[in-house]
């Protein structure tokens, strides 16, 4: 195929300055016919939807689903019960459970189509895109620092996050939410938001105290490249950087090839996001606050400029020599590669950067004597004009490019940064078109227009793989495996398609729906496949033990992040509010982290939802670590699932946990009242969305009694008992102790930490 159909609807969107005609490679791969028959590198074709009739099936998802498991012999599993439903379709797309209230309102609805209705509904919620769009972070490999030893803190990525979400929310087009990512800056430069998302290629790890500039650039490149090329066409890139793919027709030069993309990308921590009106207001107000202390700001830096001197000429004689060069060059004598290097240098000798090494904070620290002791006198009376100074503007973070002109890209020995080998021009893979990507710079912003080319690329209907990898995770999602069990691989070793006509009936209605993530979670949701229960029949299990096939419903474990927002909103204490600065949770005592970890003083920050985790990648929150929260160095397409005992004794013994029994408790008292059988049931609907059965209820009578006796025993001796809280009206404190240990138990359940 050719550089696909629509990349001419780059021209419309950025202009034209001029072409810039990439060099021809040398002898373009080959490849056999095994290879080329791939079934992922072939078009995106439209199969015929199988012909059945069936009252079992809703919509085409069914009928695809059905005739694969006639043809083995199996029947699909009856649909589930409605409460079972609408708490599996809230944790879903909210990440969270359905209140009592929500449960009664959809028992009530005995018109048609009543579960669509609930699934309009939790896809208008807000918590909808707070819930899906954790999943792009683990795509986006989003993290809050820099990782490695010092693992700084990163002041604006949480900026990328609440994009994610609002994009999540108002359902952006999935082609226009890949060209954001990839080359916001360069299509849409006066938009902030568009802008903040090329954070996506900006979450790469990174050594701040690695001095060799030329190995970070590549292995920062390397980063980007694994991520794009694992995130948006599910294959394994990695694989191909030091030789030929061992298994996919991926060539190293193709490695290279999606690197030249990115070859004159680097960081922009300082994306204004001010309109013009505030800006001017700003400006005003800092010219003043200027005025007023230009005298005592003076004084200050000449102080000070002995010691700034000192640490900047320390830190930049530890790069290699090339580095100094080019440090020491105006800026138009340096090459586009050195401009990168001197880039890169900035973000730690720019007083406006964060990660200033000569910052006001660090100078003074180096101050001793009579001159720290002056410094401090002015520094307080400069502290006096506070009050007139504007604040900092609101910054966001992503990647930008340097200028027109790109470094050149070769393809490195053993992938090796300094083993440079032929030159390569950008490009896809060369089994889909072994041609380099014509490039446009923008006519708007100076860039080379690279990113924007791959974008068009990425997102072109024609390309064979961005809508089939984008709708399997959406369906890995739901079910907990996708049609391809390997997300991010879908090349010869990772798993085929169970269903390869659904995975591309899906993939065009997903570009014919206009990219609608909601409108996939629709059709998916509305399926008799997702409604079955998720009993198992030893009759299919014999036949199909995996269930490849979706002849139950797959019982799945919640995520620490959605069991910690779980435990918080049965608590009645979950703070929905939403987007801004991450929280910091308490951590356990005696646990540090590198890099700081200073806890929120109000608990309703504390109480935010998990999405508002500050992530720090050395310190990963223990609850989230504990439940298999992926390792933020690198791109996450399936999180593991594991069960230890560490699992259930952070249920069980953890303060946090214990504590929100304790408000879980409170609220049973306040809604029930004493009455025993009442506050059962009330527990029951809290944490599980149904009542419990006559069963559960004598069993828990039982439990009541016995464990009364065992508490009252142990206040008798003086032990002090675990108490609800928020109770006013007064209470045998045995009786509440009591509840708090059903409460705790609840949570504690299976039941409560599974999606069923």
């Amino acid at each position: 195929m050719g550089c696909f159909a629509n990349a001419g609807r780059l021209l419309a969107l950025i202009g034209v300055v001029g072409l810039v005609a990439a060099r021809a490679e040398p002898n373009p791969p080959e490849f056999s016919d095994r290879e080329r028959a791939h079934w992922a590198f072939q078009t995106v074709r439209q199969p015929s939807v199988p012909s059945m009739r069936d009252k079992w099936i809703r919509n085409p998802v069914d009928s695809f689903i059905l005739a694969a498991q006639k043809a083995q012999h199996i029947s699909p599993n009856p649909p589930t019960d409605k409460v079972t439903l609408v708490r599996r379709a809230t944790l879903d797309l909210t990440g969270l459970p359905p209140t009592p209230g929500e449960v009664d309102a959809f028992l009530a609805d005995r018109q048609p189509k009543a579960f669509d209705r609930v699934v309009d509904r939790l896809l208008s919620s807000p918590q909808y895109g707070e819930r899906w769009a954790r999943h792009w972070l683990d795509l986006a490999r989003y993290a809050e620092s820099e990782g490695f030893k010092a693992d700084e803190t990163r002041p604006n990525a949480w900026r990328y996050r609440d994009y994610v979400i609002k994009a999540f929310n108002d359902d952006k087009p999935y082609d226009r939410f890949v060209q954001e990512q990839i080359a916001g800056d360069e299509l849409w430069p006066e938009n902030p938001e568009a802008r903040i998302a090329t954070a996506f290629n900006r979450h790469y790890p990174d050594e701040s105290n690695a001095r060799n500039l030329m190995q970070r650039r590549q292995e920062i490149l390397n980063d980007i490249t694994d991520t794009v090329g694992g995130v948006f066409s599910g294959l394994t890139y990695a694989c191909a950087r030091c030789h030929d793919h061992k298994f996919d027709p991926i060539r190293q030069v193709d490695y290279y090839r999606l690197q030249a993309f990115f070859a004159n990308t680097a960081a922009d921590d300082n994306i204004p996001l001010t309109p013009s009106a505030a800006l001017t207001e700003h400006q005003l107000r800092l010219a003043g606050w200027e005025v007023k202390t230009r005298d005592l700001r003076a004084e200050m830096e000449e102080i000070e400029a002995p010691k700034r001197n000192d640490i900047i000429k320390d830190y930049a004689e530890k790069y290699p020599e090339e580095i100094q060069t080019a440090l020491n060059k105006p800026a138009s004598a340096r090459t586009a590669f050195e401009a990168q290097m001197v880039a890169k240098a900035k973000l730690y000798l720019d007083p406006s950067s964060h990660q200033y090494i000569a910052s006001t904070k660090a100078v003074a620290a180096a101050l001793k004597g009579d001159t720290r002791k002056h410094w401090d006198e002015l520094n307080k009376q400069l502290q006096t004009y506070a009050p007139l100074h504007p604040g900092n503007l609101p910054l966001g973070t992503g990647v930008v490019d340097l200028g027109t002109e790109a470094p050149k890209t070769f393809l490195l020995g053993r992938g090796n940064w300094d083993s440079r080998q032929q030159e390569v021009a950008p490009g896809l893979l060369s089994i889909l078109d072994p041609k380099p990507a014509t490039i446009t710079m923008p006519a708007n912003v100076r860039s080379t227009g690279r990113r924007s080319a791959l974008a068009m690329l990425l997102t072109d209907p024609e390309n064979p793989l961005t809508a089939r990898v984008m709708v399997n995770r959406i369906w890995h999602h739901h079910f907990g495996r996708g049609i391809v069990a390997t997300p991010s691989d879908f090349g010869f070793k990772g798993e085929r398609p169970t269903h390869p006509a659904l995975l591309d009936w899906l993939a065009g209605e997903f570009v014919r729906s206009g990219w609608s993530i909601k409108a996939m979670h629709r059709l998916i949701m509305t399926s008799s496949t997702y409604e079955q229960v998720a009993t198992h029949f030893e009759t299919a299990a014999r036949i199909d033990p995996e269930n490849k096939l979706l002849w139950h419903f797959p019982r799945q474990r919640l995520e620490g992040e959605v069991i910690r927002d779980s435990a918080l909103a049965v608590a009645g204490r979950l703070n929905v509010q939403m987007s801004g600065p991450s929280i910091f949770p308490e951590l356990p005592a005696g646990m540090e982290s590198r890099g700081g970890w200073p806890v929120n003083h109000d608990s309703l920050d504390r109480d935010r939802r998990s999405i508002y985790v500050f992530v720090r990648r050395n310190t990963r929150y223990p609850m989230f670590d504990t439940f298999d929260m992926p390792d933020t160095h690198e791109s996450c397409a399936r999180r593991n699932v594991t069960t230890s005992p560490l699992q259930a004794l952070t249920l069980l013994n953890s303060a946090q946990m214990l504590d929100l029994a304790q408000s879980f408790a409170g609220r049973v008292f306040r809604e029930a009242g004493s009455d025993r059988n009442r506050q059962i049931i009330e527990a029951y609907r809290i944490a599980f969305a149904r009542s419990p059965s006559k069963s559960e209820t004598a069993m828990l009578n039982d439990f009541f009694q016995r464990q009364d006796k065992i508490l009252r025993e142990r206040a008798e001796a003086g032990e002090r008992l675990a108490q609800p809280s928020a109770v006013t009206a007064p209470v045998d404190p045995v009786h509440a102790a009591v509840l708090v240990d059903l409460c705790h138990t609840l949570m504690n359940s299976n039941e409560f930490v599974y999606r069923n």
